[in-house]
């Protein structure tokens, strides 16, 4: 191989290696959805009201549409959903949820203990035409009245 084709060959790899790592995850993954749980809960306690705004606005870094990955809260009396990007959902109580199999994962969401993270893991479809159930995962937990969670798709 001559010397510029051996450059053109590397040029090209390079091209292709930067161009795989500039893609935008599929998912959001196990980290960043803790990561944004926690961040939620300092939102809620700094202000509850801006906070819930910011999580059904999709502001402040509370919504991440390449990688699916979203706060959604619901009150702890009634468990209607007050913030979420899934806005069918908004105003349902959450503890009706239920996978095709019989599966009351909203009651499991709903039941986070404050002070802890609870994980719930489910078949749930993901954003977008297809309503194929996948697997999902919760980080759940209470703070103040709300219970809050952010769920990714391992």
């Amino acid at each position: 191989m001559s010397i510029r084709n051996l450059a053109f060959a590397t040029a090209a790899c390079l091209l292709t290696l930067h161009s795989v790592q500039a893609q935008p995850a599929q998912n959001g993954d196990r980290a960043a959805a803790k990561a944004m749980l926690e961040k939620a809960v300092a939102a809620v306690k700094a202000d509850k009201t801006q906070a819930l705004e910011m999580f059904n606005r999709g502001e402040g870094g509370f919504y991440v549409k390449d990688r699916d990955l979203f706060p959604f809260c619901f009150n702890i009396g009634d468990g209607k959903i007050v913030a979420t990007q899934t806005k069918q959902a908004l105003g349902k109580d959450i503890r009706t949820f239920k996978t095709k199999a019989g599966k009351a994962f909203g009651q499991e969401i709903y039941d986070a203990k404050e002070g802890q993270i609870s994980e719930v893991d489910y078949l749930f479809a993901r954003p977008g035409a297809d309503p194929t159930p996948v697997p999902k995962v919760s980080f759940t937990t209470r703070v103040a009245d709300l219970g809050c969670a952010v769920g990714y798709y391992p």
